[in-house]
């Protein structure tokens, strides 16, 4: 137990050891740092890319960080500008005509996202199926590597200028990738970006090194920077330029002039709300699918609150408008990098926004010696962690209701944006749906109830008019002389025009075609009331009706439905009330008491089908015999049915005794077992016993499955020849007697013996 404990990985929190704290908050600091040398170029190139000030994308960065970072119940997720915001701030920056007007509309969306966490919209989160959130990660991933790709290899002339997008502007990325293949790149950079990409590629596989608490990005971007050095020093085409360097703003005086804030004068201008209700409603999307998918990233599986989210990305946006910033939103590149780097708790993220915030003011300098390839690197292999084959298979192995909607997702955010892939993804699972609404709104089951043969149609939790197409195809193809059973029992709502075409098959189609149409649990629909024609319980017309060959196959039906899952729908409540009066039982079982082997289960019988008498290794005794002449000569059953099994307790302890050369069990405390033992060690034979001790499990086991046969005809051949009553009833072919054996490990009965005279 204590080394299967140990192997448990629990997705749970716990309280670590002073030692252990110092070590996770280190972990989260240097993943911190990690996040911050990503986000720092994506603030820039989203800010510009946005047509706002480039210092609006730093400043919504640190809010991201600090703010929403503090107040967010994420422990992994990074909050910052969004580039699946870019388009729409553009085109909002125009349609209001300044940035301050901007301003307040931003201001305003943050507003708006409070309130919607305050009155629980997160939960729509729920509502994204999986395979469109993994389809969301393998794009984000394969946007990665796209993007990432040129400034890899030191093509750094991205006409938005931007490090890095967490959504494509497709157009400008494959055509940067077209232009490599002309020669468009650096071979300093590309030394840089192939070395980073292969130390963190060969870091994944050394278990050492993945083990280390020093992340290989920190190491990347260290290497990145000396190479940079040396590479100045060899000169020529080798030296890197500050076009593939990071460029952070470094004169104060630039960083103050760039600050704006909102134009108060415009609160009674109705675009403002209309844009503040646009970016309110694509950004609060966009950070409840990233926080999805960033959840199914956290390697110890935690949930994040959406609705305390919401309302921390609202105050943060309040801020962003406020103080002049651009939008945020969670963002899932900055936080998969954060989750790669081994962040557990928020400072990672919090630390990322207070760096953002002091190196704009302190260390701009050292900031632009970071060639961009190097941290190129970093999201490529980010990306190709996302994007990973074993993903696809694992999505193609799930089916194609899986697989489909993931690739569509997959594809459509790839070649458009964010929100219309979401929403390609989303319609394609909806539309699975519906198709297998449409084909499946019922579960048939062809049943034998007393020799008689009904279809029983088991209508599903929903009915809705969608399932109509299917539902009438039922019934068309239905032959004459069938009798269907629509049963509604579990079913909580139905469609009013199902129910209309249910109701005219039943009172009119149906007797025209000479169909028996039966109605359960429609608790008076539609003045649909409960109809049945079949027979619920057993009954003396039935009993008298049927004979010994009816009720043994009757039996065996009950056999096989009990193997195949497919029991019979049965209203026991209703059985109580109707075989209270009297019972007209068609068999009565003799078997053993062992607990696997319930006579009334193994046949799938309901209440006042069957006798059923229990005694250990199903053997015959006087009392015994009372009881199956009671129910076959008083109360009419037409079959005695002796059930011996597989793995008999009582038959092993009788084996075992007599291999010892014993017949007593008082020294166990089983004083009154022996007459039991006796009766089954009189069918042991002495060469079956010589060298027991020697056998081996499976030779035992052979021996035992034989004498039980040999006990359960012996049984059957007892009842026919010590009870006059049952022989005559059995002479005179009124009632059978039976040997059988259960199959303990498979559930099957099989037919060994028949007495009837």
């Amino acid at each position: 137990m204590v080394e299967i404990t140990n192997t448990l990985k629990l997705p749970v929190e716990y309280e670590p050891t002073s030692k252990n704290r110092i070590g996770l908050y280190l972990k989260d600091l240097i993943a911190g740092l990690i996040v911050f040398l990503v986000a720092l170029p994506l603030c820039l190139g989203i800010s510009l890319a946005s047509g706002a000030p480039i210092f609006s994308g730093l400043l919504s960065g640190c809010i991201g960080g600090i703010v929403v970072g503090f107040l967010s119940g994420s422990r992994t997720s990074v909050s910052g500008p969004a580039a699946g915001l870019t388009a729409i701030v553009a085109a909002q920056i125009e349609n209001l005509g300044a940035f301050p007007t901007f301003l307040l509309a931003v201001l305003i969306a943050g507003v708006l996202q409070i309130i919607l966490g305050v009155v629980r919209a997160g939960s729509l989160s729920s509502y994204f199926p999986t395979s469109v959130i993994q389809g969301l990660l393998a794009a984000i991933g394969v946007i990665l590597i796209l993007k990432q790709l040129p400034h890899l290899l030191g093509h750094d002339t991205d006409p938005e200028g931007e490090m890095a997008f967490d959504q494509p502007d497709h157009e400008n990325t494959f055509t940067e990738i077209g232009k490599l293949f002309f020669g468009e790149i650096h071979f300093g950079a590309i030394a840089v970006g192939l070395l980073s990409l292969g130390l963190l590629l060969m870091w994944d596989r050394n278990k050492k090194l993945k083990q280390s608490p020093i992340p290989a990005p920190l190491i990347v971007v260290l290497i990145g920077i000396g190479m940079k050095l040396l590479m100045d020093r060899l000169g020529g085409s080798w030296e890197i330029e500050a076009s593939h360097l990071v460029q952070v703003p470094t004169e104060f005086a630039e960083i103050r002039d760039s600050l704006q804030f909102p134009d108060w004068s415009q609160l009674t201008n109705l675009k403002v709300y209309i844009a503040g209700g646009i970016i309110c409603s694509v950004a609060t999307l966009e950070t409840l699918l990233n926080l999805e998918a960033v959840d199914k990233l956290d390697p110890r599986k935690r949930s994040s609150p959406p609705n305390r989210e919401l309302v921390a990305q609202g105050i943060g946006n309040m801020l962003c408008g406020a103080t002049g910033g651009i939008p945020i939103t969670s963002v899932i590149v900055r936080s998969s990098v954060n989750i790669n780097a081994g962040a557990t708790t928020k400072i990672s993220a919090i630390f990322h926004g207070v760096l953002l915030a002091i190196c704009v003011l302190a260390i701009p300098t050292w900031l632009n010696e970071i060639p961009l390839a190097a941290l190129a690197a970093i999201l490529l292999h980010t990306g190709l962690k996302l994007f990973h084959p074993s993903l696809i298979l694992r999505m193609w192995r799930d089916g194609i209701y899986q697989f489909a909607p993931f690739v569509a997702t997959l594809i459509s955010i790839v070649l458009t944006d964010l929100i219309i892939g979401v929403a390609i993804g989303l319609a394609i699972s909806i539309g699975f749906i519906l198709m297998s609404n449409m084909k499946r709104p019922v579960m048939i089951i062809d049943e034998q109830r007393f020799g008689e043969k009904i279809t029983h149609v088991q209508l599903a939790n929903q009915v809705s008019f969608l399932n109509r197409a299917s539902l009438q195809n039922l019934l068309d193809t239905t032959p004459a002389g069938s009798h269907l059973v629509f049963d509604a029992t579990q079913t909580n709502f139905i469609d009013p025009d199902i129910l209309v075409l249910l109701r005219e098959f039943h009172e009119i189609t149906g007797p025209t075609r000479g169909i028996k149409v039966s109605m359960v649990g429609f608790e008076d629909r539609m003045g649909i009331k409960d109809h049945i024609l079949y027979a619920e319980y057993s009954t003396k017309e039935i009993q008298q009706k049927l004979s010994p060959d009816d009720v043994i196959k009757i039996l065996l039906s009950g056999n096989e439905r009990f193997l195949s899952g497919q029991r019979l729908v049965r209203d026991l409540n209703y059985q109580i009330g109707e075989s209270a009066s009297g019972q007209f039982p068609l068999a009565i079982i003799l078997g053993c008491i062992d607990s696997r082997a319930p006579a009334e289960i193994v046949f799938d019988v309901g209440l006042g089908e069957v006798f059923s008498t229990r005694i250990a290794g199903n053997v015959v005794r006087s009392k015994v015999l009372g009881s199956l002449e009671y129910a076959c000569a008083v109360a009419g059953a037409k079959v005695i049915l002796v059930m011996g099994h597989t793995r008999c307790g009582a038959v092993t302890t009788a084996v075992n005794l007599a291999s010892q050369g014993r017949h007593s069990c008082a020294d166990v405390g089983c004083e009154h077992l022996d007459l039991i033992i006796d009766a089954i060690q009189q069918n042991l034979s002495k060469d079956e016993l010589l060298g027991w001790g020697k056998k081996s499990d499976e030779e035992r086991q052979v021996i035992i499955e034989t004498i039980a046969r040999r006990n359960a005809i012996q049984s059957a051949q007892q009842i026919y020849s010590e009870s006059a009553t049952l022989k005559k009833l059995a002479d005179c072919k009124k009632i059978a007697i039976v040997a059988s054996l259960y199959n303990v490990d498979t559930g099957r009965l099989e037919i060994l013996d028949r007495t009837s005279g």
